[in-house]
């Protein structure tokens, strides 16, 4: 396939680094894209270490890849940038103390578990939580079931959960077969993963009422749409589809219960704008007027609406359906397809993938950067910029990566590498996000994605070992799914699932 038709757009002129000043960095607003400039300036020879020093006081977050380059420049540790706790009083201090010295007490005891079955449910809990893996370890019988219970009305259980499940504490998971109190005080995600543990176990009916609960106390619209779609996968019962699909959100969810209930997906929002607008390509491009954009857009009594109509042209679009998104709440779904001229040269799946990583990435915004500061509009990390421009032979600078054109075309390199050994949308959205040799490990596991019976490959999703990626693989597919139907190509999502199982469509990893 020639995917090669992109480069002739880039230009070919090379390039050298770009510079940067203390002044220049220094008058930018705090926030990560401040950090991305901070690490440049870190980074460059000219700066001294008295400019180091100063300027990493000014960073909105410590990375790993500030801290290494303020060691290089300076030769001293980045400072820490502690979170401010309220402090505690002497009497708070002494308790506390007491209390940790009476749950070592408790667990050196020759009957640790029937004087933990004395204490107050409070103390139980508190006990359990501060006693080590080794002292949890003395703590592992089975709990009567009014006391689950009433352990289950008290938040810090949560905590004792996931200790229970981590630590692989065999008895007490026992008491997960249990439901909790009416008035319960579990999570979302502590409700969600005692469902998935019943399930594992065959306990149909107790998985259904845990994500049926889970649903409950979702925190996000797709949480609830998950715990929904789990709970009919459990019990085949098509009232929790019914209320998967009156979902605003779309996500792979929304698009599997419409498939289940053979309804057509949803419609979604893909504005056509006028080619010129109010800004510049400088700052449609530029990290720092996303920056200072970002922080009106989350002002208070911002008229959102009012805001989006500045950015209502096609250099601009990313702004402008990000904030038309906020503005519903959420509600209204875009699904931009800009840089036609660029893009409709390539096959259509390509394009799919393209804009469905766009879409998760960046939201279309080219000043994009990340935390750990992938770059521009398709969120190419610094160190494959470096490889895939020595592969093109060019030298080039990172923040060309803010340039919509450029981003594409490096990111349409990077795909046709992942596309010579995966050939499935959500096996290149993992190795997108998480490498490919990740992606490889994870595909050559025995107990994933191996069969299209009974919960799988469902459950394989929901299994992947890097939450990350999990989360990243599901958004890039449902945006896939829109995309690929947008540009004329009938596709479900359940039948795009049915085939992660046979390597001969997926990817080249597996025999």
């Amino acid at each position: 396939m020639r995917y090669f038709i992109l480069t002739a757009l880039l230009f070919s002129a090379l390039l050298s680094a770009k510079s940067f000043t203390y002044a220049e960095v220094h008058n930018m607003p705090k926030s990560i894209e401040k950090d991305y400039y901070i690490w440049r300036l870190l980074k460059q020879k000219s700066t001294s270490k008295t400019d180091g020093t100063k300027i990493i006081k000014e960073a909105k977050r410590i990375s790993p890849k500030l801290k290494k380059a303020y060691r290089k420049k300076t030769g001293k540790k980045a400072p820490v940038k502690k979170r401010y706790r309220r402090p505690m009083s002497v009497k708070a201090k002494a308790d506390l103390k007491k209390k940790q010295q009476h749950a070592k007490t408790l667990i050196k005891s020759d009957h640790p578990f029937q004087n933990w079955l004395k204490e107050s449910s409070r103390a139980k809990i508190f006990i359990f939580n501060n006693s080590g893996k080794s002292g949890r370890k003395k703590l592992d019988h089975a709990l009567p079931q009014t006391l689950w219970k009433t352990l289950t009305t008290h938040a810090s259980f949560n905590s004792s959960i996931t200790k229970i499940r981590k630590e692989h504490l065999k008895t007490l998971q026992k008491s997960f077969l249990v439901l909790p109190a009416k008035k319960h005080a579990l999570r979302y995600h502590t409700l969600n993963s005692l469902a998935f543990h019943a399930l594992s176990l065959g306990k149909k009916e107790i998985s259904e009422k845990y994500f049926a609960l889970a649903a409950q106390k979702a925190p996000e619209r797709e949480a609830a749409d998950k715990a929904l779609f789990w709970a009919y996968m459990t019990s085949r019962n098509k009232r929790y589809l019914r209320h998967v699909v009156q979902s605003y959100d779309i996500n792979l969810y929304t698009l599997l219960a419409r498939d289940f209930l053979k309804l057509k997906y949803p419609q979604t929002i893909t504005p056509t704008l006028p080619k010129a607008g109010l800004l510049s390509k400088k700052e449609s491009t530029s990290p720092i007027y996303w920056a200072k954009l970002k922080k009106k857009i989350f002002s208070k009594n911002i008229d959102l609406s009012r805001l989006a109509k500045q950015y209502k042209a096609e250099n601009s679009i990313g702004y402008y359906t990000y904030i038309k998104t906020k503005a519903s709440r959420e509600k209204e779904q875009y699904f931009p397809m800009p840089y036609r001229a660029l893009l409709s040269k390539l096959p259509k799946t390509r394009q799919a993938i393209m804009y469905a990583i766009a879409r998760q990435e960046s939201r279309f915004v080219p000043g994009s950067i990340s935390s750990s500061y992938a770059l521009g509009l398709m969120q190419i990390m610094p160190f494959l910029v470096d490889h895939l421009a020595k592969q093109r032979k060019e030298k080039i600078d990172y923040n060309d990566m803010f340039d919509p054109k450029t981003s594409l075309i490096y990111a349409n390199d990077h795909m046709n590498y992942l596309t010579k050994w995966l050939q499935h949308p959500l096996y290149i959205a993992y190795a997108y996000n998480a490498g490919i040799g990740f992606t490889r490990k994870m595909l050559r596991k025995k107990n994933l994605f191996t069969h299209n019976k009974g919960y799988e490959p469902y459950l394989s999703i929901e299994r992947l070992p890097n939450a990350q990626a999990n989360r990243y693989g599901k958004h890039v597919l449902a945006n896939y799914v829109i995309y690929i139907n947008k540009l004329g190509i009938p596709l479900r999502m359940i039948d795009l699932l049915s085939t992660l199982h046979t390597p001969s469509k997926t990817d080249k990893f597996r025999k």
